[in-house]
This record gives C-alpha cells, structure tokens and sequence, in this order.
C-alpha cells in the first residue's frame, strides 16, 4: 500500500517505500537499506515508545531475538530502541500469510498442510532454543516464502505485555482464539512459557486444516469459555495430525510436548492417535494423583470474562459477568440464568455493550445527537436517539468488533464498513457482516465523559483511520491515522437485551 500523509519518509538509515500493514503494536513499512536490500520495517506506536520502560525491554527482547537462527523465521537484521520513535528491521518475506490462504483458497492439502506444520514447529524450536517466547503466533504470522514457511513477528511481543501500563492481569497481547489456557488466568499468575507457543501451534495447525480455529465461538468471551473448559474440536483434520494436535491443545502447559518432540512426530510420520495424546494429556494427573483440570474450572468461575477491550493494542481484558458475581459468561444459546437478579451497573452495562449483549445507542457526545441508519439502509447520518434506526449491537469479532444497525439485521448488508477513497476521506457505508479490514472496528477509551457522565471512546478502523463526523458535510467518515487528535468522540447507550438470535448468529 503507499505511503499515507504524515507517515515519515524515511526511518535511520531506511528509506520508507510503502506500507505493508499496521496492528496493536505499530505500523509495518515496506523499507530499503543503503544497499538497496527490501526490509520490513516495524515503526512502534507513540503511546508505547513514551515509557522508559517499553524501551529498555524493547532493547532487551531485540537482542535476544538477533540470536534466532533465520532458517524458518524472518531474520531480525536490525533496531534502534533509542529512536523516536522506535523501530524494528527485519527480512522482508514476499510471499502471502497461512490467514490470508486460507481466506482466499479455503483449507490446505494434506500434504501442504502437513509441510506448514512441520515449518512452524522448526520455527519455534528456533525460537525456543534462542530463549524466546513468541507470544503471539497466529495465521496472519505466518507467510510463505521461497523455500519454505517463515514466522514472523516473534520476540518483542513481551516488551509491549510487560511494561508499566501494561503489567497488569488484565492485560495481555495475543489474539484469543490461539492464546492457551494458562494466559487467562489472572489469579494464579502462572508465568507464560514456551507451551503456550505450542499450544497456539495447535490452533494455528487445525486453522490450517480446517478453515477454523478448535474452539471457534461466536465471540472472544465465549471463545476464551471453549479454551479453558471444553476439549477442541479437531473433526477435519487428517488422522496422522489430529493426534499431535490434540498433545499441543493440552490443558496444563505441563502436559504439552516440546517444539522438539513435535517436530520428531511429524517427521517420524507417527503422530500420536487420539487415545495416546489423551494419556499424554492426563499424565500430570497420574504423576501428581488429582486432578489438574479442577483448577481450570476455578479460573474459569472466577475470571474468564474476556473483552476485545477497548484501547491501544491487541489486549484483552477481564471483567465481572453481567450481573456482577463473580462467574463466568454464560455462552450463546445457554438457558442458565444468574440466581440473584439485581439491575447492572452503568459499567457493567457498558462492558455488556462490548460482549455484544445489549442493543446501544451509539451516541455523538460532540453534537449530543446518535448514530443513525436512515430508513432506505444507504446513509449513516444523526438522529434524535428514537426508533430501531438508532440501535446498533456490537458483534465482538477477536479482539475487535463489528457495527451492526438494528432497524434491518435481516439484510444481508446490515454492518457498517469501510468505503475506501483514494481522494477523499473514505466514507461510513452498510456492508455485509463478516469479518473483514473494512467491517472491523476497536474502541479506545478517551479518558473523559460526556453530558451524562458516561465514559467515552474514539471508534477506529485498525487499518484505515478514526471514525469522525463532519457537520458540515453531514456525513461519518474515516480520518487517516495521524498526528492529529480525533474530535469525534462516543458513548454507549443501553437500550436493554438483544432479541435472541443474537445479531451475527
């Protein structure tokens, strides 16, 4: 993609020549070297590189990441943590992410697949044997390359997990779908190891296979609920997988298999059957005589509440249940109700809003007027908070969600997307509901309230810009991501319970 106004023209040494993505962490620039060698580079995030803190871990885990052999990963070529802001430089891999294959041309061939297993596994023993965590494997940090599969992304993710505003238990980088059980446990605090790189190996393998993750949910709370308490679902993958699958999605880190042993299986061509990998999974319980799993079942009473927060990065964040008691979501299509009925507080309610279980107003704290989708379902303007045109529900999709208006969920094109312009600011337009760049959107909380003294966020898409109105145009459209400080700000109005089926389901 080319350059946006105010991206920099170059970075050190490096002459930025286009743009290769952007995520929780930074902006990833396709750059070129004073030998004219392509890198990528990865140009970290403002609110990040003011913390003395994020820098001198973001030194360390660089260096540490230098020493990973670069046969199956991008080779980490350079960094300047000093810089402002900072930045990262790493082998540039021209060749399509696992996600973006899979998305395009539906799930591999065995023989493919069992070749992309075999590449990620030799990545992370690289990884692991250089003491690195990668912390964040998933499909999109996976490409392929001439020669072979290439993993990138690997190494600093911990500088960002770990510095002062982002220590807490609340907090964690990853996306939900392929975090392992133990990083959903804020009160053990159990530290996270490389097993949980081998865990997300399993998710990403059985992706692969099948076009969809092993505890694939209709939201990231109800995903985090499947990871913790119910085994994966591995039906489509091939018999010589599913085994060594189902070791990597082990419950308790201790009873998952090493990057090394994996990668034995699978050359071997002997991967474990299912009735092996289950007695590999119980062998803590016989080793220790109790049950390891009664554990996980108190996490998840306790703080499997899991939010696509809002704020900068990829984090997530627990909370209480809806009706404040500490337990945890009740899933889709559950009839279980909680036992003590008591109204929910303006906070839970909001973070009720974000689980997508409560309609909302989506209101323009600016102007004091709200979201509308005009009755012909074409033009997102204002409106004075009244009838269905104004309700919307947000349908958590990972650690983003999506818009959808209420006043014709049946339509196929009942989201809010992203309409790109190359010479204008891009516009606020209905768009089918399915996770896609243009259709996902994140909160971030602004820290203020409005008239009400409801808190307020700023609406972003990710890869394209800020969510602000124009009055004078009298339209929503999409600022490029900048320096300049969003003047559209939004709360979150409770207008009660979605109907059920929910919206998306």
């Amino acid at each position: 993609m080319p350059l946006r106004p105010g991206d920099p023209a170059g970075l050190g040494a490096y002459e930025l020549v286009g743009r290769l993505g952007e995520g929780g962490m930074g902006t990833v620039y396709l750059g070129r070297g004073p030998d004219g060698r392509l890198v990528a580079i990865k140009m970290v995030r403002s609110e990040f590189a003011h913390e003395p803190e994020f820098r001198g871990r973001f030194r360390s885990e660089v260096n540490r990441a230098k020493q990973v052999p670069p046969f199956s990963t991008a080779e980490v070529l350079d960094a300047d943590p000093d810089h402002e802001p900072p930045y990262l430089v790493v082998e540039y891999v021209d060749g399509p992410s696992l996600a973006a294959e899979v998305r395009e041309k539906g799930p591999l061939s065995d023989a493919a697949l069992h070749g992309v297993a075999v590449g990620i596994a030799t990545a992370l023993g690289a990884i692991h044997g250089a003491g690195v965590i990668h912390r964040d494997l998933k499909p999109g940090n996976v490409l392929f390359a001439r020669g072979g599969i290439k993993v990138i992304d690997f190494g600093i993710a911990r500088a960002f997990e770990a510095t002062s505003q982002h220590t807490r238990t609340d907090q964690m980088v990853g996306t939900v779908a392929y975090m392992a059980p133990e990083r959903f446990d804020p009160v053990g605090g159990r530290p996270v190891t490389a097993a949980a790189d081998i865990f997300a190996w399993g998710a990403v393998v059985a992706y692969a296979a099948t076009g969809k993750t092993p505890f694939a949910a209709e939201s990231a709370p109800a995903t985090a609920m499947r990871i913790l308490t119910q085994e994966p679902d591995l039906s489509g993958l091939p018999g010589a997988l599913a085994g060594a699958v189902g070791w990597a999605l082990a419950k308790d880190p201790a009873d998952r298999p090493t990057a090394r042993e994996l990668l034995d299986l699978l050359l071997a061509g002997d991967a474990p059957g299912p009735m092996i990998a289950a007695s590999q999974r119980t062998g803590a319980t016989q080793r220790s005589g109790r049950p390891r799993r009664g554990r996980t079942v108190v996490v998840a009473a306790t703080a499997i509440a899991v939010l696509a927060a809002a704020g900068v990065g990829t984090a997530v964040r627990y909370l209480p249940h809806d009706d404040g008691q500490a337990t945890g979501p009740v899933p889709s299509g559950s009839s279980a109700r909680p036992t003590v009925q008591q109204s929910l507080s303006a906070e839970q309610k909001t973070q009720a809003i974000f689980r997508g279980a409560r309609r909302t107003l989506i209101h323009l704290a600016e102007i004091d007027r709200d979201m509308a989708m005009e009755s012909d379902y074409e033009e997102l303007t204002v409106g004075d908070g009244t009838g269905a045109k104004s309700e919307f529900a947000l349908i958590p999709a990972g650690v983003e969600f999506m818009i959808q208006y209420l006043s014709d969920p049946d339509s196929p094109r009942s989201c809010l997307g992203v309409k790109l312009s190359l010479t204008a600011a891009s516009t606020i337009v209905p768009a089918e509901c399915y996770p896609a760049e243009g259709t996902l959107f994140r909160t971030a909380p602004t820290g203020e309230k409005d008239d009400q003294g409801r808190p307020t966020y700023w609406i972003s898409s990710e890869t394209h810009g800020v969510l602000e109105w124009s009055a004078e145009r009298k339209e929503f459209f999409i600022e490029v991501l900048g320096d300049f400080e969003p003047a559209t700000t939004f709360s979150f109005v409770d207008r009660g319970p979605l109907p059920s089926p929910s919206p998306g389901g």
